[in-house]
């Protein structure tokens, strides 16, 4: 039995498939192709300044990669043979950029569009020739992990808030929710066809918006998905698998080799299927069968691209984008290839990463005498005092050495928790007889951060958070990775604390709180610090003169009196955004009466033209606030989103034009319907949380005990995770202006709205979703 559109050589040995995900053979399903020659390394990228999480190549001259360094970038070349150099870097937020697509060209876009998606839950479309995105995607709730755009432009991402979303015409179609954890892989199939792969370990196809069909087979979380033509799809998963699927259920077959999680996978113009990995390496497979492995001097491959030229272009933790061809006259030159391979030897593998190691049970050099069973095989041998890693190359019928195994210090393998991966994920037991609780922590992290985030979680009591930080801290001591220095607690401006390391040197100013983009909080009235006389020195110890000055008090972190705002954004492209909905209101029939009138749009204007501009100086009318709020009190709710993000920007660079606050807070609420809160309501949310996040930006300043009494009155419980964190904001930055100005009059309204903030936090159940963070 066999499907209808199976083609005959897929008849030949499937004599009685199983369906719905039982894997049927390891015996060849795909064509037979052509593979003469083996990949060598072409070329070398290096721009990026950390891992390289994302690539894609456009055409055989263009490549773009996305970096956790908060940047993508688009390399150019002349013609093939020339050196890729960097063209435009893509920067819209300050965070990870984690995912890529590439629109192809058309009339709206005839240069195509660059697709980027991280952190701040933002999908933006740049023009491949500017730096500035043309549209910016509001939706996710979490991290963007993952995009892909269908031959017809339509985008589909998946991200960590569990949901996959379609686009069409830069407005989102639907939001596909059946998963439970994140969403890992999207796959665009075209006709309305899409597949979503999550760390639930489960691949889902839709119809639309409904699902068709649940692939079940991974063991781990499901990290890529790639077309395979005249099949079906490939996945691939932190099960260190490869599956080959048929649309319809059937698990056609497995591909194992690769040692750790399996993050990414393309397909090449002549059908060779490519595999990026945890375990350094990209594996070539042709036939169900491995045919070549490229080890890489970097701890994760994170990303592969095929490009239309037969190349295939990587992206890893090292941060730098590496192309590879089998064409001998695309291949670098023999020193580069030299230098590469030395740099892949000189690698110490850490000892989890190649199992345990006992030395005297090792073979000597002779072991590389023998050849190896399959390609990428890999032994251990003595060398004198080291330990050696050679992998078997089926390409050059020899063992090349990978790297000199050493004692780790932690875990070198990602652990995952929730869809999400840390560094580690302990069992914390908090009472006998009942299941420890999971307590993940990234090295990069602040322990403060982390333990605060874990409580919440778990509905503990906040006078735990000394003991989950000093737990945190004696598990970790002594682990350093990368390039943790520039990290700055977002409460003191210091380090993250690391036992025994020494003090740090003063912060700079440069950290930026996730939320709000500000710096780090100093206390205003904090004592410059001592310096240390270095002429007194103890003519017998050499140590510095004994003072009997007592030290400095240290500034206290609370109360806090510097109020938090909510001012990045990216002007030009809530510009764009305004005029391109205006647009639609315009020639919508029954609602071109509510345009933007003539002396709206020069408000408009003037309001662009002061928040553009670099610093920003000077003052707007107080007209202009008001105008706007008329535009936004009349267009329809889906459209006011990007003009009340406007007047978010308002309050907190022009707050001298909000006059009375207490007024313009009122039409603002009104506006935007901050008393009809509904459930699922994803356009009045987003216009809410924007309006909260412009009510925070007026620091305090913000009518007082009218607003406050206004926003208490509304059910916290249908408030969703963004508009709690501005509401929050909002009673600390009432608190911060009641301080400064030693009111007590309306001390006690303050403190209803803060109960209502952190009742519900502090009792809610883990049946409510709403209460995790």
């Amino acid at each position: 039995m066999s499907r209808p559109d199976a083609r005959p050589w897929t008849r030949t040995w499937l004599s009685s498939p199983v369906r719905h995900s039982s894997c049927i053979s390891t015996r060849p399903i795909y064509p037979n192709k052509t593979h003469a020659m083996p990949f060598k390394l072409s070329a070398s990228l290096r721009a990026h300044k950390s891992d390289v999480r994302a690539v894609l190549a456009p055409s055989p001259n263009h490549i773009v990669s996305a970096s956790r360094d908060s940047t993508a970038i688009s390399w150019l070349r002349a013609s093939v043979g020339d050196t890729f150099a960097p063209s435009i870097t893509y920067h819209a937020g300050e965070r990870y950029v984690n995912a890529l697509a590439w629109v192809p060209p058309s009339k709206d876009a005839p240069e195509g569009l660059v697709v980027t998606g991280g952190q701040e839950a933002i999908i933006n479309l740049f023009p491949p020739s500017s730096s500035e995105p043309s549209f910016s995607l509001l939706g996710h709730e979490a991290n963007v992990c993952a995009l892909h755009v269908a031959p017809d432009g339509t985008i589909i991402s998946g991200s960590w808030d569990a949901t996959a979303r379609v686009w069409r015409d830069y407005q989102e179609v639907y939001t596909l929710k059946g998963h439970t954890q994140a969403v890992w892989a999207v796959l665009a199939l075209g006709n309305d066809q899409y597949l979503t792969g999550s760390a639930d370990r489960n691949i889902i196809l839709w119809q639309g918006r409904k699902p068709a069909h649940t692939y079940k087979g991974h063991n781990d979380a499901v990290r890529g998905l790639v077309a395979m033509e005249g099949l079906g799809f490939a996945s691939c998963s932190n099960d260190a698998e490869i599956r080959v699927w048929s649309l319809d259920g059937e698990c056609l077959q497995t591909l194992s080799g690769h040692t750790s999680f399996v993050y990414a996978l393309a397909v090449t113009p002549s059908g060779l299927l490519i595999s990026s990995s945890e375990d350094r390496s990209a594996r070539v497979w042709r036939d169900g069968e491995c045919i070549q492995t490229i080890v890489h001097p970097a701890i994760s491959v994170w990303s592969v691209a095929a490009m239309p030229n037969g190349d295939f272009v990587t992206g890893a933790s090292d941060g730098v984008v590496r192309v590879f061809s089998e064409m001998s006259e695309r291949w670098a030159s023999e020193e580069e290839l030299k230098t590469y391979d030395a740099s892949v030897q000189s690698q110490a593998l850490p000892s989890q990463q190649v199992g345990d190691v006992k030395k005297t049970d090792l073979p000597g050099p002779e072991a590389l005498n023998r050849p190896g069973n399959k390609e990428g095989q890999v032994i251990m041998i003595r060398q004198g005092g080291t330990v050696e890693a050679h992998q078997w190359s089926s390409a050059s019928g020899s063992w090349e050495k990978v790297g000199e195994v050493v004692d780790a210090v932690g875990s070198s393998r990602k652990q995952l928790f929730n869809g999400k991966e840390y560094d580690y994920v302990f069992d914390v037991d908090v009472q006998e007889g009942v299941p420890p609780l999971k307590l993940p922590y990234n090295v990069n992290e602040n322990p403060y951060a982390a333990a605060q985030r874990f409580l919440a979680q778990n509905d503990l009591p906040p006078s735990y958070l000394d003991q989950v930080v000093q737990f945190i801290e004696k598990n970790t001591s002594g682990v350093n990775i990368g390039s943790n220095d520039q990290y700055q607690d977002p409460f003191t401006g210091a380090g993250r604390y690391r036992p025994g390391s020494p003090a740090p040197a003063r912060a700079g100013n440069n950290y930026a709180d996730p939320f709000t983009g500000a710096g780090a909080y100093r206390s205003s009235n904090a004592e410059p610090a001592p310096t240390a006389s270095s002429q007194l020195v103890d003519p017998f110890t050499g140590s510095s003169a004994y003072s009997t000055a007592p030290a400095p008090r240290p500034a206290g972190i609370l109360p806090v009196r510097t109020p938090l705002t909510f001012k990045q954004a990216n002007v030009a492209a809530v510009r764009t955004k305004v005029q391109q909905l205006n647009d639609t209101v315009k020639n919508s029939a029954g609602s071109s009466t509510l345009q933007i009138s003539s002396e709206e749009n020069k408000a408009l204007a003037r309001v662009f033209d002061y928040l553009a501009a670099s610093p920003i100086s000077g003052s707007l009318p107080q007209t202009d606030p008001s105008l706007l709020l008329d535009v936004v009190s009349r267009w329809p709710e889906g459209s006011r989103f990007p003009l009340v993000d406007v007047l978010r920007l308002i309050c907190a660079h022009a707050p001298a034009s909000i006059s009375p606050p207490s007024a313009f807070v009122t039409r603002l609420l009104d506006a935007v319907q901050w008393d009809e809160q509904v459930a699922g309501n994803k356009s009045r949310e987003t216009n809410c949380m924007l309006a909260l996040r412009a009510i925070a930006n007026l620091e305090g300043k913000d009518g007082g005990a009218e607003t406050w009494e206004r926003l208490r009155a509304v059910n916290y419980v249908l408030l969703g995770k963004t508009q709690r964190v501005a509401l929050a904001t909002i009673t600390l930055n009432a608190s911060s202006e009641l301080l400064r100005s030693k009111s007590t009059a309306t001390v006690s309204i303050l403190l209803q709205l803060i109960t209502t903030v952190t009742i519900p936090r502090l009792v809610g159940t883990r049946a409510d979703p709403a209460h995790r963070s």
